[in-house]
């Protein structure tokens, strides 16, 4: 049976114009539900095996958060995370400290996926998430008011909206902040009290809750790109209370291509389509997307590196959409041909000399590798646009 989540549906239903009523949604019904109801089984089975002591507040051991995220076999838990293992421990160790936890890296290396997988294996929800950007304000992080509640009744408790931050401390659990570095230096600095003295005052109360204090298991964890570095520098403060770690990108292209595949796969299937992704296509858009951001061939050949992000998450939404692209179009899996279609708008999106740069690839870097899919796709390069 699939897992279902509770929904609160307005509309014209019986009790009455505008009345809410509760519904049952089937969690498949949803595009992308968290890790925790995603792999809701997994994680009861390592619940029901953890016999490891476990750090106050978490809902697993630190042994049994890591096999979620690395994988167990004798448990049949899944590999969620392509990347160093040691990291996991390092991260996790962080989260037991009182320590924030800082992801950095390059776009697409799974920053994000890994911090909420380390927030379901934790706290056993990572939906407390701070969206970082130009316009998030400390009333998105900590807490904001009802008005109408405020106006009539002044500051009190019931008229306060809690924010992630607020929640995460008041009970325990993991406060997660994407892209940090988005944020003003100021807004990020709200963070200072509650790593360090664990407390977010509320200075418009009086009394005991005047004062949240943070409850065992709360703990932050932030994502920044090294790409947007000096965007918005955090404060040598806000980093002292932070450990910092970096993701990297795959080496390994059998691994990368692995995880493109059945990422691509599970996408295709969600959307509707029954034929399995090409691995030969694949297998080109991989070598591709490396060749592209590297700026060097399989032979060792240096040339024309792009500025665009080329990640393993852009490969698997451009994989995704070349299935898409073949089925719907001509029902069959995508071909090489459309994946040049794909690529431009892949490539062409922080600088217009990048279009330039995949042109002369799919014209000088393509012709001498054997293969019908890369010829194909070297046919086919008249299909970019200008």
């Amino acid at each position: 049976m699939s897992p279902t989540r509770r929904v609160s549906a307005a509309g014209p239903a019986t009790p009455g114009p505008g009345s809410v009523v509760e519904v049952t949604e089937p969690a498949d019904r949803v595009q992308r539900p968290p890790a925790e109801v995603r792999y809701a089984d997994e994680l009861a089975r390592l619940r029901e095996a953890d016999t490891a002591a476990r750090p106050p507040g978490w809902v697993l051991s630190v042994q049994a958060a890591r096999r979620f995220v690395v994988g167990d076999s004798k448990l049949g838990i899944s590999r969620k995370f392509v990347g160093d293992p040691s990291l996991i421990d390092r991260a996790l160790i962080t989260l037991a400290t009182s320590r924030g936890l800082m992801l950095v890296g390059e776009p697409g290396t799974a920053k994000s996926l890994l911090s909420e997988l380390l927030a379901a294996a934790v706290s056993g929800d990572s939906t407390l998430t701070i969206q970082g950007g130009a316009a998030t304000t400390e009333d998105q992080i900590r807490y904001s008011w009802n008005y109408a509640l405020l106006v009539a009744d002044g500051p009190s408790p019931r008229s306060l909206v809690p924010a992630p931050l607020l929640r995460g401390m008041a009970e325990g659990r993991t406060v997660r902040f994407e892209e940090i570095t988005r944020c003003p230096l100021e807004v990020q600095d709200c963070l200072l009290s509650p790593l360090s003295d664990r407390v977010l005052a509320i200075p418009e109360l009086t009394g005991p809750e005047a004062m949240v204090f943070a409850r065992d298991g709360f703990s932050i964890i932030a994502t920044a790109n090294t790409r947007d570095r000096g965007v918005n520098d955090m404060s040598s403060a806000l980093k002292r209370r932070f450990n910092f770690e970096t993701v990297f990108p795959i080496a390994d292209l059998a691994t990368e291509l692995a995880l493109v595949e059945a990422e691509a796969a599970a996408l295709l299937r969600r959307s509707g389509v029954t034929a399995e992704p090409r691995r030969d296509v694949l297998e080109v858009l991989v070598t591709t997307f490396r060749e592209l951001r590297t700026g060097e061939t399989a032979r060792g050949d240096s040339m024309d590196r792009l500025s665009a992000v080329m990640s393993t998450a852009e490969a698997v939404s451009v994989a995704h959409a070349v299935g898409l692209r073949g089925w719907f179009l001509r029902g069959e899996p995508g071909t090489a041909e459309d994946l040049v279609s794909c690529l431009a708008g892949t490539a062409a999106k922080d600088n217009p000399e990048d279009l330039a740069k995949l042109r002369r690839y799919l014209a000088q870097q393509v012709t001498w590798r054997g293969g019908e899919q890369w010829q194909a796709l070297h046919n086919a390069r008249h299909l970019l646009p200008g």
